[in-house]
């Protein structure tokens, strides 16, 4: 009997999965909140997957 594959994964390889990060500018404001800036992966744009691409899923030489 044949073994199943999995289908590829959507995870994104830069980031793993982890898209975006909660990044604290050293100090609080006014109201005693901790200033942070939110940074997003640059290649999943914060969704932490990756569109899978035509070429992966169609077999070859069709």
């Amino acid at each position: 009997m044949t073994h199943r594959t999995r289908p590829p994964s959507r995870i994104c390889p830069n980031c793993d999965g982890f898209a975006s990060a909660a990044i604290t500018l050293g100090g609080r404001d006014r109201n005693g909140h901790l200033r942070t800036i939110t940074a997003h992966c640059p290649a999943c744009h914060g969704t932490g997957m990756l569109t899978i691409r035509r070429s992966v899923l169609s077999p070859v030489g069709r």
